[in-house]
């Protein structure tokens, strides 16, 4: 773990665009960031999306293609790939309430609101539960950037690529799932990268954050 501060973390990373294909993550820095992405929060605790983490080459290839050839793809360690439910169903939501109740103790307050859910969420047209779901993806594909940073692993989100084709290969449709984000984690190549040297450039912050006071 390192010592540096969560600015100083941020201000390291970046979208890595050349990865050093002879460096792999090792399991443990692996482990803290797919953690990380589990403890990530979402809308009442649903958690409507998986994890796959992709290390076949020849997976890893097909992969490629369908991302328009991006390099990090093969050229990073491991692929995470965030593929969210295609929608929600009774079977779910019932399963998040039954974590909870094994958690919490089975509160009336608990089933009632999970209930609720239920009516709420499974009528609604499967685009809609789709997109939704794909949201709380992000907010996970959000830890998981601010967790490789704290590990000085890089990474480069994705979402240039054919989500069909990825569903495709990964054999996510019959899972109910479709892909919604890639992650490649791997190394930088500091004498190929052409990124590294040049500035991170943002907004100054007086033009992104306003106050009510």
């Amino acid at each position: 773990m390192t010592k540096s501060t969560l600015i100083e973390q941020l201000n390291w990373r970046y979208a890595t665009k050349k990865m050093d294909p002879a460096k792999s993550v090792p399991q443990e820095k692996l482990d803290i960031i797919l953690e990380a992405i589990r403890m990530a929060p979402t809308s009442s605790g649903t958690q409507p999306f998986e994890i796959i983490v992709v290390t076949n080459p020849d997976v890893l290839a097909k992969i490629q293609t369908a991302a328009g050839d991006q390099a990090q793809i093969t050229e990073g360690s491991h692929l995470l790939v965030f593929a969210a439910w295609d929608t929600y169903t009774a079977n779910r939501i019932d399963e998040v309430t039954d974590l909870n109740v094994a958690a919490r103790g089975d509160l009336p307050m608990l089933n009632a609101y999970y209930d609720n859910l239920k009516n709420s969420y499974v009528p609604r047209d499967a685009e809609v539960n789709y997109a939704h779901a794909a949201r709380q993806a992000y907010i996970a594909l959000g830890i998981a950037l601010v967790a490789a940073a704290e590990q000085e692993v890089d990474s480069t989100p994705m979402e240039g690529f054919d989500p069909a084709a990825v569903d495709d290969i990964l054999g996510l449709k019959a899972r109910g799932l479709r892909s919604v984000v890639l992650l490649p984690l791997g190394y930088r190549d500091p004498t190929a990268d052409w990124l590294l040297p040049m500035g991170k450039v943002r907004k100054p912050a007086e033009t992104i954050v306003s106050h009510v006071d």
